[in-house]
Formats: structure tokens, C-alpha cells, sequence
């Protein structure tokens, strides 16, 4: 769910590159911490703000106000989030800058900085949005919701005040990997052979190598990774990963669902590794992907047919071990109030972030209907060839209670999760001191309590 500053991080978290000519001076004082004018002028100079009603001289102060009260309780609760998180979420939201600015350049450009100038500007302020996140999700976490509640409160609202299900779609698929020829194969584990012996031979170290060479994200890391169980790991990876002992040596080459790897353990923690690898994905010939498509065309008519179903095909031949066992039917892992659930019905906008080619392919199908195979990029990064069926499609429609159950129940969870942190904070307020300079006062505030 989002909770109340889910908005202020969307501001803040490129603040630190904004420019003002105003001379700064301390607004606020909220307890020890000071909100400066530079603040505020950096967050109202965001684009975003535009999608945000009200004074920006008000609304903003108060937003950092109410963050600073959830970082002070999570100090004082002693709420940590480590630096292996906080670094993992600065790449995820590079990476999607770099995706929306269209390359690293031009990232760099706009922003006028050098990505890892931009990496170490963001570290703070995600640090801080974990920090309250995980703060808000410990106060609200013994809030529950029954089914007589959510009946209650949708029973007589309007229906045009109900929310608005945005069609979904439920999708098979059968995927078949290209055959990769046996030449390519040898090329990458010779290739992965020559790294392990630079580094031996102390000529280079593995971070260099990763950085220049390997094909996945961790490269920026120099091929570290977070510290990781054997269960969290591929079999393979893990089974050679665990068995180093020597953190100079470097492993054999391992075959995984990714490709092939070279591994160097970093530090044993407990039942955890750390370590650092370079991964290769040998490259599939056109023609052996032309030969798989033709197969799957094949494949897609006898099923027309009726000779076999697409169920029984996906679980008898699909090489996606994920969704074989489920008779070749996508699903996704999805979060509730009861834990993690796994669901099978996916909006077009999901659909496209777990596969766009799928996304489009199943744009224009007919419930039943069996598409041409087409060629596709898997969660793995490796190139496959599929065929989808289109299982239903379920209309855009107002929510109601025997088929969306699920979203009304969130609405009421999220709205009385709402109500838990209003509460906090207006009870926070009369325990804290706060300071507003008197030319920042005059404002209708969210929260009236700032000022006594």
C-alpha cells in the first residue's frame, strides 16, 4: 500500500541536484533537525510537483516535517536498513532513470552529474524512505481487516465511488530454448578459463574483469553480490559457491540457468555467502532460432487441431520449469495482508512489465486462441521461443465483492493503516518541539498541531 509520505521520496529523492540562488536560512525545527529553504525550493523545482495540490511553501515543509518524526521513532526504535539494501534500491532506480533517460549519457547530462555522483546524491534519501517505510509498517502491523468490515463500508457507497478493475487477462505459454551450438559453448568457458587465469596469475583482479565482461547487472559491483542462503541460489551456483573456502581462488566453470560463471567467494556469514561472479550467455544462431519457431508453428497446429491440448503439451515439453508445473498458466507473486499470494491474472500494463513481447502478442488474441510462435527474451536474459494461449480475459468493471474481494479488502486495510498513522502523528506532535519561522506559518495545514 502507500502510505502517507510515498509521495515525498517522488520529490526529494533528487533534490540534492536542484538549484536555488536564494540565500537558505532554517524554516522549521522539528526536535533536533532543521528544514532548511533550500529544502523546500529544491523539492518545489522537481517536475513532478505539478501532480500535487496546494501551497508548495506549506505543503512541502510539512511532508519533511512528518518524515523527520518516523526517522526520529526509527532511531529511537532501533530500526536499521543496511547499506546492501539501500545500494541495491540506488541501481534498481538508476537503472530505470538510464531505461527512461535513454542512455547513461543522457542521464548524465540531465541530471549534470556523473552516474556515480547521482549514486551517491540518492544513497541518503533512500536510505531515509526505507527507514520510514519500514517505521510506518511496524506501527500499522497489528491492523486487521475482517470480511464483515469490508462488506460495511463498500455496502451502501455509491457504485461510481467503487474501484475501477482495469481489464485483466489470464495467459498460458509453452517456451522452447533454441538449441545453442556446441562451438559457442566452448567459446564462453574458454573465455571465462582465460579470466580465472589472469586473476590467478594476479594480472588483474576479478572486479575489473566483471566490470569489462560480465553480462549481468552485478558488473557495476564488480560481479559482488548481496550475501545470499544456498536456498536463495541456483542449485549449480550454489552448490559451487559454498564449496570455496579461499577467497583468492577462483571457482571452475558452472553452468546455471543465467549462462556460465566463474565464482570468488568474498566472506562466510552463518548460513550465508558473499561472493562475486562473471557471467557469460553463450549466443544463439539465428537459424536454430528460425528451426525452434518452425517447430513451435508445428507444434501450434496440432493443438488447433485438437490433436493434443495446450495444457498437456506445456507440461510434457515447455522448457520454463515455473510454469510446466503449472500446466504452462503465468502467474506472479502478489503481497496481502494474509502474506505473499500467487495470482494468476494479470493487467495488460503487468503483463508487459513481466514480458512486453508477451504483452503484445496477446494484445489482439481471442479468448481460446492459439498464437503464432514468436520469438522472446526470458526473465533469465536468454533468448526463447513461445507460443501463448489467452486462458480469459476478465472486462474492466467496478469492483464487487464476489470477484474482487481482494481489492476492497486493501482499500479498507490501506484507509484504516491511514487512520493508525494520522493518529501517531498528531500524538507525536504535542511530544515534539517544532519551530516555524513566523513567515511560514500562515498556512492550512494538514496536521494543525505544528503550531502551538
Amino acid at each position: 500500500m502507500r502510505y502517507l509520505l510515498s509521495l515525498v521520496f517522488a520529490f526529494a529523492s533528487l533534490c540534492s541536484w536542484a538549484q536555488s540562488n536564494v540565500v537558505d536560512e532554517v524554516i522549521w525545527v522539528v526536535g533536533s533537525e532543521a528544514i532548511l529553504k533550500s529544502d523546500v525550493e529544491s523539492m518545489r523545482s522537481e517536475p513532478d510537483w505539478n501532480k500535487i495540490q496546494g501551497n508548495p511553501y506549506c505543503v512541502i515543509p510539512e511532508r519533511i516535517a512528518i518524515q523527520k518524526l518516523f526517522l526520529h521513532q526509527a532511531e529511537i526504535d532501533s530500526i536499521e536498513v543496511t547499506d546492501q539494501d539501500v545500494n541495491q534500491m540506488v541501481e534498481q532506480q538508476v537503472n530505470d532513470w538510464v531505461m527512461r533517460a535513454g542512455s547513461k549519457e543522457k542521464l548524465e547530462e540531465y541530471m549534470n552529474s556523473s552516474i556515480t555522483q547521482i549514486r551517491e546524491e540518492m544513497f541518503e534519501s533512500l536510505r531515509n524512505q526505507s527507514l520510514v517505510e519500514r517505521m510506518q509498517q511496524k506501527l500499522t502491523g497489528d491492523v486487521k481487516v475482517t470480511p464483515a468490515e469490508v462488506r460495511r463500508h463498500f455496502k451502501d457507497l455509491p457504485e461510481d465511488s467503487l474501484p475501477y478493475i482495469n481489464t485483466q487477462v489470464e495467459v498460458e505459454i509453452l517456451i522452447k530454448q533454441p538449441q545453442i551450438r556446441q562451438e559457442e559453448i566452448d567459446r564462453v568457458k574458454d573465455a571465462l578459463r582465460g579470466y580465472s587465469e589472469r586473476v590467478t596469475s594476479g594480472e588483474i583482479s576479478f572486479g575489473n574483469l566483471a566490470r569489462m565482461y560480465s553480462q549481468d547487472d552485478s558488473r557495476r559491483q564488480g560481479g559482488e553480490l548481496p550475501y545470499f542462503s544456498k536456498m536463495e541460489l541456483d542449485p549449480a551456483f550454489a552448490n559451487v559457491a559454498f564449496a570455496l573456502s579461499d577467497t583468492k581462488k577462483v571457482s571452475k566453470v558452472v553452468e546455471s540457468e543465467f549462462g556460465y560463471h566463474i565464482i570468488q567467494l568474498v566472506d562466510k556469514n552463518g548460513e550465508k555467502i558473499k561472493c562475486r561472479h562473471i557471467l557469460l550467455k553463450p549466443e544463439v544462431n539465428q537459424e536454430d532460432v528460425d528451426t525452434c519457431l518452425s517447430r513451435l508453428d508445428t507444434l501450434a497446429e496440432d493443438i488447433r487441431k485438437e490433436l493434443v491440448t495446450f495444457e498437456e503439451a506445456a507440461a510434457r515439453i515447455s522448457d520454463d520449469k515455473d510454469t510446466r508445473n503449472n500446466h504452462g498458466l503465468m502467474s506472479k507473486i502478489i503481497a496481502t495482508d494474509q502474506g505473499r499470494e500467487r495470482t494468476s491474472r494479470f493487467t495488460m500494463s503487468e503483463l508487459a512489465d513481466e514480458s512486453p513481447e508477451v504483452a503484445q502478442v496477446v494484445n489482439d488474441m481471442e479468448i481460446g486462441e492459439i498464437s503464432k510462435p514468436f520469438q522472446m527474451i526470458n526473465g533469465k536474459g536468454k533468448t526463447v521461443c513461445a507460443i501463448v494461449k489467452l486462458k480469459s480475459r476478465i472486462k474492466a468493471h467496478r469492483a464487487n465483492m464476489q470477484e474482487d474481494f481482494q481489492v476492497l479488502r486493501d482499500v479498507v486495510m490501506a484507509k484504516k493503516r491511514q487512520e493508525v498513522l494520522d493518529k501517531w502523528i498528531r500524538e507525536k506532535q504535542r511530544t515534539t518541539y517544532v519551530r516555524i519561522n513566523e513567515e511560514w506559518r500562515d498556512c492550512e495545514f494538514q496536521y494543525p498541531g505544528w503550531v502551538k
